[in-house]
């Protein structure tokens, strides 16, 4: 091997690096986004997340339970209310990840019936759901204990009184105390009480969209991850290749214009990446057995949009790049960032929240949102159209900077 040579190589391709700015930085900047993501976005614990407490009782007892519930960090209580329906309806909504029902005999200590605590939580979001769940039962488990010792301690104050009455009783009348009936009385006295202690409240869950597994979370943000990885790749295959390998210079040499090459690949990608994403759907339900409760009709037009939406990213980076490779570093630190903070594989509320706000300024988000939404829970195209109307946006947006910047002669 001939050092100099080498050197001199290293010198070259160093030189073609500084030559292009944009790869160069993205060399610099992928890494350090990457670190930053996977040290702050990924793995963290569940916090704030948002519910609503409806209040339907006053007292001790209830004002006990709130604060309880507002000083654990897990909840970011939106809002006390007193109507049951309106709870489950934000639930149902969006609003909020839960609804806790607490019922309207809840401070009434003196009930030999338990109080029944009933929890609406939103199981779409299924990480979400798996770290309300368990908590909320063993607050109020903790609260049923301590309401029991209460119970037990007014029970028993209660029969001290009493035995001392029927004894003064006794001895002013001269009645003799049955000595069975004494010795009986403490045991069921004390099988009452621990009755009384383990029932105090009966907590229950109602998960309003029934259970879903992890792997339900996860396939309809995958499907349209997938067609965002797919569709900027495959724009780079399709613009920046082929202007590196001169075909698109051949193809420009014909009386043809810059909206008819644009709107041929956008038509052809279209058609290939809902193909592919109707193949993923399909390998779902057959592997894995999801379930789409709502609109297959709805579910493709949503795939569509997204396919739509990243072929115009993809056009609006490859629009001034010269050569595939160049077009791969510019496209890495959005792609990839963009999986982590738009809700793929975990819930944006582990995320710090400068990564819970960049996630609303990226397209991925909405249509994870949508798909979720119309996969998961069923929902009409009124319940998304705030995501509808933000991805043809985005749409729009991307390819009037794509189109208005495409440069023939690069």
């Amino acid at each position: 091997m001939e050092t100099k040579k080498v050197i001199w190589m290293l010198k070259k391709d160093l030189i073609v690096l500084w030559r292009h700015k944009p790869r160069l930085m993205s060399l610099i900047l992928f890494p350090i986004i990457m670190i930053t993501l996977f040290g702050y976005g990924m793995g963290g614990t569940l916090d704030n997340i948002p519910i609503v407490v409806v209040d339907q009782s006053h007292g001790a007892v209830t004002d006990q339970t709130l604060n309880a519930i507002k000083n654990m960090s897990l909840y970011d209580v939106k809002g006390i209310i007193s109507d049951p329906e309106r709870g489950r309806e934000m639930v149902q909504s969006g609003q909020v990840k839960a609804a806790i029902i607490l019922p309207p005999n809840y401070d009434n200590l003196t009930s030999s019936q338990p109080q029944t605590v009933v929890m609406y939580v939103d199981s779409s979001d299924q990480m979400a759901s798996q770290a309300l769940i368990p908590t909320t039962q063993a607050l109020f488990s903790k609260i049923s204990g301590q309401l029991g010792l209460e119970k037990m301690q007014a029970n028993s104050s209660g029969s001290t009184a009493s035995s001392q009455s029927s004894q003064s009783a006794s001895n002013q009348t001269g009645i003799q105390v049955n000595t069975s009936q004494v010795s009986s009385s403490p045991s069921g006295g004390i099988v009452a009480s621990i009755q009384n202690l383990a029932n105090t409240i009966n907590f229950q869950v109602d998960k309003i969209y029934g259970d879903i597994k992890y792997i339900d979370f996860l396939v309809p943000a995958v499907i349209a991850m997938t067609v965002m990885m797919s569709c900027m790749m495959g724009m780079g295959e399709s613009i920046a290749g082929e202007r590196e390998r001169g075909e698109l210079a051949r193809l420009f040499m014909t009386p043809t214009n810059v909206s008819t090459v644009v709107g041929g690949k956008i038509i052809s990608k279209l058609i290939i990446e809902t193909g592919r994403a109707m193949i993923l759907i399909l390998a779902a339900v057959i592997l894995f057995g999801i379930v789409i409760k709502g609109s297959m009709g709805l579910t493709l037009l949503l795939l569509v949009l997204t396919a739509l939406c990243f072929v115009g990213f993809g056009i609006m980076i490859s629009a001034r790049v010269s050569t595939q490779e160049d077009y791969v570093q510019m496209v890495m630190p959005f792609t990839m960032p963009m999986m982590f903070v738009s809700g793929v594989f975990y819930p944006l509320a582990t995320m710090p929240w400068i990564f819970q706000k960049i996630a609303y300024l990226v397209p991925l988000t909405y249509a994870n949102d949508a798909l979720r939404a119309v996969m998961l829970k069923g929902a009409t195209l009124g319940d998304v159209w705030i995501d509808i109307a933000v991805l043809i946006g985005f749409t729009l947006l991307f390819f009037a900077m794509g189109v208005r910047s495409f440069n023939r002669d690069v």
